[in-house]
């Protein structure tokens, strides 16, 4: 029985070819609903975050500072977000989802989810949970 590969190398590259692959699906999941990886990702986090602060966006979404700010801009002119204060601090502005938005994201979200599930459908539940916890362990490293 020949050895399998099993170098930090060779995970590496084996995880990289996985991470694209399911990356290529993603973005034309995405593209269908005529959403951008970052306005996606952005308007995803307010759907099953509710609203935030821009600084707390771009952390979860791991966007720059100046690339959130710019993001959000340009879905607030599309209608899609609103800036408001904060009720208890009006020093911060709290970015949340318009009508227009929300039900954009969730029929996004919820076609993309379908094509994420067919993405990884190769794989049973088992296989799938091993998987994650074997990322999760990876990730922490």
């Amino acid at each position: 029985m020949a050895m399998k590969k099993v170098e930090g190398t060779h995970v590496f590259l084996v995880l990289w070819k996985s991470y694209r692959a399911m990356m290529r699906v993603a973005e034309e999941s995405m593209e269908r609903v005529g959403l951008g990886n970052s306005d996606f990702r952005v308007l995803e986090a307010l759907l099953h975050k509710g609203p935030l602060p821009v600084n707390v966006i771009g952390e979860k979404v791991e966007l720059t500072t100046g690339s959130i700010t710019t993001a959000v801009d340009r879905m607030q002119e599309k209608g899609l977000v609103a800036r408001r204060l904060q009720e208890d601090d009006k020093r911060v502005r709290l970015v949340e989802l318009t009508a227009k938005g929300r039900r954009l994201i969730e029929k996004a979200y919820a076609e993309h989810a379908i094509d994420m599930e067919q993405a990884a459908a190769v794989l049973s539940r088992e296989e799938r949970a091993t998987l994650v916890e074997l990322l999760k362990k990876l990730g922490k490293a």
